[in-house]
């Protein structure tokens, strides 16, 4: 057998001593490629969030503002990236064919058209909640959801941070018994001013539907099923007209009543004092409560301090969780976990609520979600 030359050798090492290298190339899986509509408070702050993420590129970033666009697309490109900017959000997803998904964070009254437009694409998109202004809306977002070739999940981030987490699947076990008992509140100064579109409530839904289903999502899921009817009052009782225009409530409390009679009571108020009450959600079971956000829980008839749970990812910021996840659920067709099924009762939830302190009498969910 005629032995190998030096040369062939030394070639066929160098093959060899590479291929591992690529193989490594060829198997790593590719970085998924997001385009933003939307790049205010919310969006702007989603996207730092998915910069932080090694496994996606920022391919384009769109807002009707021109200056909110650039500074986006300049703080993806100070992180490694190359986006091209648009104002126009249909001319992206028309133009832009390598687009794989979307992060949208517009106001309310445009979260259907968005979302529509993206899934007709054919594209994943991360939609930031609530699901929409009115049932209709919802109905025809899950309609689209279920027939369209992307994954859409809803930005109810708070279901991905670990310790709201670890206490839901403490509560799902059994950790505190048969659930009887909710109480959330939001109490915290007033909006961002430089949003006007939030003091609006034909654009935003009022501050139930736009800021309180995040909480109202937590609690909804833990009890595990939808209210039967809700009842509750609210108005405008320090900032009336400020910002001008103002018809969105800085204060209210509503009383869901669920199956099992199970009862959930939830208030919000924006003139609380930095430090007094902030944000609680709670849950009461048979045999403990738990606090959701400090995974804590006490035990009925037994003293002592609260138990803290074992809380994996500990620390970890909900918001970059959420997105995360949605990276990985369209990477391994996996289905959200806020999904667009849960998004609609949680949002339906939100409007419920609205609508008995807008109508000041008891309504049911039958009305709401027919």
């Amino acid at each position: 057998m005629n032995e190998l030359s030096s040369t062939t050798r030394r070639t066929f090492l160098a093959a060899t001593l590479a291929a591992p290298a690529i193989l490594r190339a060829q198997d790593a899986p590719a970085r998924l490629k997001v385009a933003f509509i939307g790049v205010g408070n919310r969006g702007g702050f989603l996207l730092t969030q998915m910069l932080k993420l090694p496994d996606v590129d920022i391919v384009a970033v769109c807002d009707l503002i021109p200056e909110r666009a650039a500074k986006a697309a300049a703080d993806a490109r100070a992180a490694g990236h190359h986006p091209a900017e648009y104002e126009d959000f249909r001319k992206m997803l028309e133009e832009h064919k390598e687009i794989e998904a979307v992060v949208a964070a517009v106001p309310v009254d445009t979260h259907l058209h968005v979302a529509l437009a993206v899934l007709e694409a054919g594209k994943h998109i991360y939609s930031e909640k609530p699901m929409g202004l009115t049932p209709q809306e919802c109905t025809t977002t899950v309609k689209a959801a279920q027939a369209a070739k992307g994954i859409y999940q809803i930005g109810f981030q708070l279901r991905h941070d670990p310790n709201r987490a670890a206490s839901m699947a403490f509560i799902k076990s059994g950790g505190i018994g048969k659930v009887l008992y909710c109480q959330g509140y939001r109490h915290t100064s007033d909006l961002p001013y430089n949003e006007p579109w939030l003091f609006d409530k034909k654009r935003s839904g009022d501050i139930i539907v736009e800021q309180a289903c995040h909480i109202l999502d937590l609690l909804t899921w833990a009890i595990g099923k939808p209210p039967l009817r809700a009842m509750g009052s609210g108005g405008i009782n320090l900032f009336k007209d400020v910002p001008p225009g103002r018809s969105v409530m800085d204060n209210y409390s509503v009383i869901y009543e669920f199956p099992d009679n199970v009862r959930l009571n939830f208030s919000q108020i924006y003139f609380d004092p930095a430090g007094f009450s902030g944000v609680k959600e709670r849950v009461f079971g048979s045999e403990g409560a738990i606090d959701l956000a400090k995974a804590q829980y006490g035990k009925l008839n037994q003293k002592g301090p609260l138990i803290q749970l074992d809380v994996p990812d500990a620390g970890q910021d909900a918001n970059l969780m959420s997105l995360k996840a949605f990276v990985d659920n369209v990477k391994n067709g996996k289905k959200p976990l806020n999904d667009a099924e849960s998004g609609r009762i949680s949002t339906l939830v939100g409007i419920l609520g609205r609508t008995a302190i807008e109508q000041h009498r008891i309504v049911t969910w039958e009305e709401i979600a027919g």
